[in-house]
């Protein structure tokens, strides 16, 4: 297939994939009566995540990891600098506390672990396993949270409302992984005729393919002004990315990589995540985004002009 009528695909597919999906993120938090950003930052950020999943476990068991944690650690700037950044330009986000005091701190703790376990060159099995045992951690704390959250007033919920949550859902997911697939074959078949490295490919061109669903969902919900959807799906899938998929690909095949080569990556996740911290009124304001969208621009650079 020609691979810009693949990215054309790819774009429609995004745009009805991420309307179905936020309509479902939304429907699935009345049914459970829980805010709608714990549903986000949980099932709306792994289900978005589920591309660079697959790109984590397909690279891992054919012995080229590399582009796992490249995909990885390039999803995670993507998602905050330039996605959250483009949703910052159109206005500014509120975060609600449980976010700022939960998600927030892990968001920034995972790229310094991990630049803390490549800085001998390899993330072993058992960096994997220690990664893999935060991330369980900090699921039993989120649904600690949810469970706070549930209200014994509130309406029962019925069967019929959790069957459409879910069918929006799973539709939504469905047409996202569609256009994360064609957006890949076209950009990823572009970059490679260009003869660009294998991590610096994961860390640009697969990592935006696989961060569609992501966008999509983030600008879908700003545009309904569902802010709590598109930041909890952001921070949820940065954790997801930094802890699951990198520690299932460790896990799988030990990732033998540069600290040079992913020390721009590294070091660029944790200056976006630092410059979308928000205000002790939880507000992030849009001349942050202009922040964040510039930020991604020079990462884009020095990936692209640093050692592969």
């Amino acid at each position: 297939m020609n691979p810009y009528l693949a990215v054309v695909i790819g774009v429609v597919c995004a745009g009805l994939g991420g309307e179905l999906f936020v309509r479902g993120t939304m429907n699935l938090a009345q049914w459970a009566r829980i805010s709608p950003g714990i549903v986000a930052v949980t099932v709306a950020a792994f289900a978005t995540s589920s591309p660079e999943l697959s790109v984590s476990i397909t690279s891992a068991l054919s012995g080229t990891p590399q582009i796992a944690m490249g995909d990885a650690l390039g999803s995670n700037v993507v998602n905050v600098a330039l996605i959250l950044g483009g949703a910052l330009l159109v206005a500014g986000i509120r975060s609600p506390r449980s976010g700022v005091k939960r998600d927030f701190p892990i968001t920034l703790a995972v790229p310094l672990l991990t630049s803390s376990l490549v800085i001998d060159g390899v993330l072993s099995r058992l960096d994997g396993v220690l990664m893999l045992a935060i991330f369980i951690g900090w699921i039993v704390l989120t649904i600690r949270d949810a469970r706070r959250e549930r209200s014994a007033a509130a309406e029962l919920a019925t069967h019929q409302g959790l069957v459409r949550a879910v069918a929006f859902c799973v539709a939504g997911l469905a047409v996202l992984l569609t256009a994360a697939h064609f957006i890949v074959l076209g950009a990823r078949g572009l970059a490679l005729s260009f003869g660009i490295s294998e991590f610096v490919v994961g860390a640009t061109v697969v990592a935006i393919g696989t961060s569609v669903p992501e966008l999509a969902t983030t600008l879908i919900a700003k545009l309904r002004s569902h802010d709590e959807i598109g930041l909890g799906t952001i921070l949820g899938s940065n954790i997801f990315n930094g802890l699951f998929i990198v520690g299932v690909a460790a896990t799988i095949h030990p990732i033998a990589i540069a600290p040079a080569s992913v020390a721009v990556a590294l070091g660029f996740g944790i200056a976006a995540v630092v410059c979308s911290l928000p205000g002790r009124d939880g507000w992030i304001g849009r001349r942050r985004g202009i922040l964040l969208v510039a930020l991604y621009c020079v990462y884009v650079t020095a990936v692209l002009l640093g050692p592969s």
